[in-house]
């Protein structure tokens, strides 16, 4: 109760008590029925699911303009990055085996600021994805419709009120993307009932994802022009995107597409033997979702030129449309994008709340959020107004500058979680519990992982970097102002 100003900054949260709120019987708060049931395939198909769909399926549209064919480095960027702190989310799910994926971790480790300002990336990466991935959803709802039935939903009420191209913002009065608001209802409406996906259901989803992506690469290869790679850079300068400066400006888009490998973290109270199956799906989540991107890139970039992709609705559809000059191809694609954008909106929006709860039981935000419906056992005031606001962001802003913001936001996060490595090996020391170890020490691999995340945030736009200071802003204030003297570390009894 004594404690200074830099004392309650630093206070950590013990990894033991992080799985024991989260899993025992009668304790006030606690999520009720976490028990270790997932073996590694469910694992990693968690990771997958949680992944593919997320962003292949519109990013080539918002990254080509920038890198051009080089697109497929950025994805290559974006992938090593996230292999390197895959590493490091590994060891510290097998240290630190709890929900709340890098909030927990960084509690565990950094302490309680620290923890709460990657709460707050986290906040901005998972709700933002959300809204991200409901627009783009609208898109490739809007293809089926018109491969269909013929007819299309009126522009009015699919394009957002506020449009941005990087450097001004318009604003288009009597509009609405009501599409995205549907989706988001709809999966409010389930989560509210109690509804998850099973991880038996999940895998048939992944599987029916990894279908369509093989389906559309098998197509688009047999347009395959070997001259849509050149040049092979962009070469436009007049927007600051030429040669390299391109590149990993589109790989910051892009690794928008591998935000959903830290759900697999986020199991570890669920995982059996997580010290070697969490480790493991991360790394196969990672190495199959990377295959199937790249396989995805090369196949649309040989099959469309590259000035094609900008401003293009639903862009893999569109692409089999050309190539094969039917309809049937794209409205296969489209059908399996709208079935799996829509099962990733879901989980999206199931892991805000996770988070929003697990942050509400540390007392660092209001216990609203942790109220669950003794009925449902779901955190019905908590989804709604997770719901609300994503579905408002996705109803009336355009997805422009969106996936940059996640992309601001999963990258702080993940440099948080690799500084967390060297610290707790440090903590712990000799006696760690046995599991997997970042190769190399504690400090090359978790140090290489901080510069790949500068090295591509660097190139993202100054409207993202003030937008998210701004966002962190208002949370260090808001941890001024409540968090911090309602903490439960800040009580006799915690």
């Amino acid at each position: 109760m004594n404690q200074t100003l830099g004392q309650k900054l630093l206070r950590t949260k013990p990894a033991g008590r992080h799985h024991d709120e989260g899993t025992s019987v009668g304790v006030a708060g606690a999520l009720p029925g976490l028990h270790r049931s997932l073996g590694l395939f469910p694992l990693t198909m968690i990771g997958v699911g949680a992944t593919i769909g997320t962003g292949i399926f519109f990013t080539m549209v918002e990254a080509v303009p920038k890198a051009g064919p080089a697109v497929v480095l950025s994805f290559l960027l974006a992938a090593i990055t996230a292999g390197l702190t895959a590493l490091c989310y590994a060891e510290l799910a097998g240290r630190v085996p709890a929900s709340g994926s890098s909030y927990s971790f960084a509690y565990a480790t950094l302490g309680e600021f620290a923890a709460f300002i990657v709460a707050a990336c986290l906040l901005l990466e998972y709700g933002l994805a959300a809204s991200a991935t409901s627009i783009g959803w609208s898109d490739y709802l809007n293809n089926f419709l018109l491969n269909a039935f013929h007819w299309q939903i009126p522009i009015e009420l699919r394009s957002p009120m506020f449009v941005s191209d990087h450097h001004n913002v318009s604003f288009n009065p009597g509009h609405i993307n009501l599409p995205p608001i549907l989706l988001v209802i709809m999966c409010g409406i389930m989560l509210v009932r109690g509804t998850k996906e099973s991880a038996t259901t999940n895998a048939i989803m992944v599987m029916i994802k990894l279908a369509i992506l093989v389906f559309f690469s098998a197509i688009a290869f047999t347009g395959f022009d070997a001259n849509n790679f050149q040049p092979f850079f962009n070469m436009d300068e007049s927007k600051g995107y030429a040669g390299m400066a391109g590149v990993t400006a589109a790989a910051g888009t892009v690794f928008f597409s591998f935000i959903g490998l830290d759900t697999i973290a986020t199991a570890g109270e669920e995982v059996k033997d997580p010290r070697r199956n969490v480790p493991i799906g991360i790394l196969s989540a990672l190495v199959i979702v990377t295959v199937f991107y790249m396989l995805v890139a090369i196949a649309a970039m040989g099959a469309q030129p590259a000035h094609l992709f900008e401003g293009q609705e639903a862009g893999l559809s569109v692409i089999l449309q050309n190539v094969t000059g039917q309809a049937w191809p794209a409205l296969i694609l489209s059908a399996g994008a709208v079935v799996s954008v829509f099962s990733v909106t879901l989980v999206t929006i199931y892991g805000q709340t996770r988070i929003l709860y697990a942050i509400s039981r540390d007392g660092l935000i209001p216990k609203v959020f942790q109220k669950v419906s003794p009925r449902t056992q779901a955190p019905v005031a908590n989804t709604i107004i997770v719901c609300t606001v994503v579905g408002l962001v996705a109803g009336t802003v355009d997805s422009t500058f969106l996936w940059d913001m996640v992309s601001m936001g999963t990258l702080t996060a993940f440099m948080v979680v690799s500084i967390a490595v060297p610290v707790i090996r440090h903590k712990q020391g000799p006696d760690a519990p046995p599991g997997f170890r970042v190769p190399f020490g504690p400090y090359v691999v978790p140090g290489l992982s901080v510069l790949a995340c500068l090295y591509i945030m660097k190139d993202l736009s100054s409207t993202t970097f003030r937008v998210f200071f701004i966002w962190m802003g208002v949370a260090v204030v808001t941890y001024f102002v409540y968090s911090m003297r309602n903490s439960r570390l800040n009580k006799p009894q915690a």
